[in-house]
């Protein structure tokens, strides 16, 4: 069973940076697609990145050009560096794979981010 360990997450100001980082377990990591996902106070969770095995990628249209995704597939490991954050960035952040058909595995802990002055 895949696992989803995520970390990073904190408090920042608006225009700060944050690197998230998302650790898999199991076999599943160089099977999928990975993707970062947040929910939002109140909000529906939301695909905000997603990368391919091969390292392409794709952004929602609110977090493109302040947010890039990485990958290790070595180390097994997703990242989202986070830059120019906004108040609106506030959520917590969870990574998980992205089948394309919404199929999903079980969620790990989040980690959150709070942007506020």
């Amino acid at each position: 069973q895949a696992q989803f360990v995520e970390s990073g997450g904190g408090l920042v100001q608006p225009g700060g940076s944050l690197r998230l980082s998302c650790t898999v377990s199991g076999s599943i990591f160089n099977i999928y697609a990975m993707g970062w996902y947040r929910q939002a106070p109140g909000k529906q969770r939301e695909l905000v990145a997603r990368i391919t095995r091969t390292g392409s990628s794709a952004y929602a249209d609110s977090v493109r050009a302040r947010f890039t995704i990485s990958r290790d597939n070595v180390k097994n490991t997703v990242n989202l560096q986070m830059n120019s954050l906004n108040p609106e960035d506030t959520a917590v952040y969870y990574c998980n794979i992205n089948s394309g058909n919404g199929y999903l595995l079980p969620w790990g802990q989040g980690t959150l981010v709070f942007v506020s002055s």
